[in-house]
């Protein structure tokens, strides 16, 4: 699969503002929230559980490939776990991975939510760009994960948030308190966190509505040619590796608009924002067009000068939920980025 790159000018007075918002990066449909059980001082929470189920509607396949072809956010050794634990179902039995799965029948797949008791209150430092009543915009550190996940239950940005304001631990859902959307580990920048269920409720509405503003910064390598083009192509789960993302005919449809800010000797420095929002968009799309992002190890090289990719979400925009005013932030580059970017122009 080839990705189709578009070059065009933007028409309005500020480029972003040309672009259509883009959804939430997972692309799922949040998990409803289930109340919680208060015993004296400690908060139990009731578990929480992802249930998916799907049709075959064509020729028969392996369990574990029908639900690796559908359930692009989890791995293959997870789904091969969740089988054998038995929480996948075909026509409510249990099966095994290579069982074949034949037209027309149902697979029913459970997912559990990880630990609760990995949510804890860390005291991490944050930097808060802006706080009132309804939310607060702070500056993501790279190499900070947003919630627990595999290899990383503790020390992310939810552990933050919760030594910072306790008070959003319910909010939005137990096992990702107050958050919206998200950013690679490996990304900086602006992210906003809901603190009432209100305020998560507005702000996920404007997420899924493709109405919030976000730019990014990035730099990539070789000359960016057109300077300002559309990249369009589909992203999914790579089949070769569950982990990394990649152009396949079945991936989502996704869409990257970039525009040159600087370009150097061997580099190109770009303003860029999603008209989708895929994981991992932005750096398997310049990836597949031959400019892979600075330090990039998982879809290019790292890169020991900076310790990290490239990439910092320097804006964000959205409508306020309590005023409904139009309001937006802006981050500078983080210093390690500044530096780079120095040491290139004086090359």
């Amino acid at each position: 699969m080839v990705a189709r790159v578009q070059s065009g000018g933007f028409l309005h007075r500020r480029w972003h503002d040309a672009v259509d918002r883009h959804p939430a990066a997972d692309g799922r449909a949040e998990i409803a929230d289930r109340p919680a059980l208060r015993s004296g001082r400690l908060r139990v929470f009731e578990p929480v559980t992802d249930v998916r189920v799907y049709t075959c509607e064509g020729p028969a396949q392996r369990l574990d490939r029908f639900l690796a072809d559908r359930c692009s956010d989890l791995s293959r050794s997870r789904i091969k776990r969740l089988i054998v634990d038995g929480s996948v179902l075909v026509d409510a039995r249990p099966s095994d991975a290579g069982y074949r799965v034949r037209s027309g029948q149902v697979v029913r797949l459970t997912v559990p939510e990880p630990n609760p008791s990995h949510m804890l209150p860390q005291n991490i430092q944050i930097d808060v760009v802006y706080e009132d009543e309804w939310l607060m915009v702070v500056d993501k550190p790279a190499g900070l994960p947003v919630h627990p996940g595999p290899g990383h239950p503790h020390s992310t940005l939810v552990n933050a948030i919760l030594g910072m304001r306790p008070q959003v631990a319910e909010v939005g859902g137990v096992m990702r308190p107050g958050l919206v959307h998200r950013l690679d580990k490996d990304t900086s920048g602006l992210m906003v966190l809901a603190k009432t269920d209100s305020a998560h409720s507005a702000l996920s509405g404007q997420i899924k509505a493709r109405q919030f503003t976000k730019g990014y910064t990035a730099l990539v390598h070789g000359m960016l040619s057109p300077p300002e083009a559309v990249i369009e192509a589909p992203v999914g789960r790579d089949p070769r590796d569950r982990k990394r993302m990649a152009i396949v005919d079945t991936g989502k449809n996704a869409t990257t608009v970039y525009k040159t800010l600087t370009a150097f000797q061997r580099h190109t420095l770009a303003e860029v924002a999603l008209k989708t929002g895929r994981t991992h968009q932005i750096r398997v799309h310049f990836a597949s067009v031959g400019h892979p992002i600075v330090g990039d190890g998982t879809y290019g090289n790292p890169d020991p000068r900076i310790g990290r990719h490239f990439l910092h979400a320097h804006r964000l925009g959205f409508r306020h939920p309590g005023s409904s005013a139009y309001v937006e932030f802006d981050s500078p580059l983080p210093d390690e980025l500044s530096e780079h970017l120095n040491t290139l122009a004086g090359a």
